[in-house]
């Protein structure tokens, strides 16, 4: 089937188009990346310049399988292999030691590269044909809402993107689980769908559990993957107090939640994630966006459970409000923080 997909009229397009220097969108099964082609200086800076991306921050190169790993990364461990067979093609990034020649645009100036081989049809496609790295970081504003279809990225960057593959909803949602095997210790720098549990169980060694603030690291910022309306965290318990709290200030309200709080206002939108926490992920971006589409000033989010796939979720969430890493408040009236019971 790749053979087939390789040869499909858009995959050879987008191959022309990065080989020239151009961008192209590209759907994985975390989000759409926009993607250029990662030995060329100069298609690097566009993914900056379109994205209105800091210079320092790291991105991801996407490869077509594991055997591409020692063309970009040094001294890999065994660990590195180890996630690399069980986790690709995958949601995991791994950052490793960088190559000599990898760009320093690519890395940020460290002397580490995030690699990833993405599982999805389309871009496994469109990196075996292109036979090299893309570095693809989500395709949108810097500090917006990730793209989960081609529609956002057309909305997000419109002409700014030379083509966008087109390859259907992701499939998982959130961006990819990133992983620092670059020393001895290994650190979850970026949770994911691959969980803390997961890399332990498959590695059998502890985890750094020490605070990465200030770590440059995609997805890091305290204020991140955020909407234009201001997201509020609140308990289900807290959620009516939280509400009625912002309509006396004059906004319009919108409740994130998985069930419908019962004595909601009927001028206040409820924006449904289900139950299920691999739906919500798949959901989260569209209704971070919907938000948006129905002219919401503040977005009342309920943070699922710390569990598993729980803890990207509350981490997206988390800096949606402006509270990653433990940051600093927004300028808001009080915050209701709580827990999805």
């Amino acid at each position: 089937m790749l053979n087939a997909l390789n040869q499909l009229p858009d995959v050879q397009q987008a191959v022309t188009v990065l080989r020239k220097g151009g961008l192209v969108a590209v759907p994985t099964e975390t989000v759409y990346g926009l993607g250029a082609d990662a030995r060329n200086p100069e298609a690097v800076a566009r993914i900056f310049s379109a994205k209105g991306r800091p210079a320092d921050h790291p991105l991801i190169v996407h490869l077509a399988d594991a055997s591409q790993l020692s063309e970009w990364a040094r001294d890999i461990p065994p660990a590195a292999w180890r996630l690399a067979e069980a986790f690709w093609p995958g949601p995991l990034t791994l950052v490793l030691p960088r190559a000599p020649g990898v760009l320093d645009a690519v890395t940020g100036g460290l002397d580490t590269v995030a690699l990833r081989v993405p599982d999805h049809p389309l871009a496994l496609a469109l990196l075996a044909a292109f036979a090299g790295g893309v570095a693809a970081p989500s395709a949108n504003r810097y500090g917006r809402v990730s793209p989960t279809s081609a529609a956002h990225v057309r909305e997000e960057l419109g002409d700014c993107v030379d083509l966008v593959l087109d390859g259907g909803p992701c499939s998982v949602g959130i961006e990819s689980t990133i992983v620092d095997v670059s020393s001895t210790t290994v650190r979850i720098l970026r949770p994911g769908a691959i969980t803390e549990r997961a890399v332990h169980r498959l590695l059998g060694m502890p985890l750094a559990t020490d605070s990465m603030a200030g770590v440059r690291c995609p997805g890091r910022k305290p204020s991140h993957y955020a909407p234009r309306a201001r997201v509020v965290l609140a308990s289900h318990a807290q959620v009516e107090q939280t509400v009625e709290r912002w309509l006396t200030c004059g906004c319009r309200v919108g409740v994130l939640a998985s069930r419908r709080p019962p004595t909601l206002p009927e001028n206040v939108v409820w924006l449904h994630l289900t139950g299920d926490v691999r739906e919500q992920a798949r959901r989260l971006y569209q209704r971070l966006r919907d938000a948006d589409q129905l002219g919401l000033q503040v977005l009342v989010a309920v943070l699922p459970p710390d569990v598993g796939l729980g803890h990207a979720l509350r981490d997206r969430l988390r800096r949606a409000a402006g509270l990653g890493d433990g940051g600093a408040e927004r300028d808001l009236p009080e915050i209701a923080m709580g827990v999805d019971a």
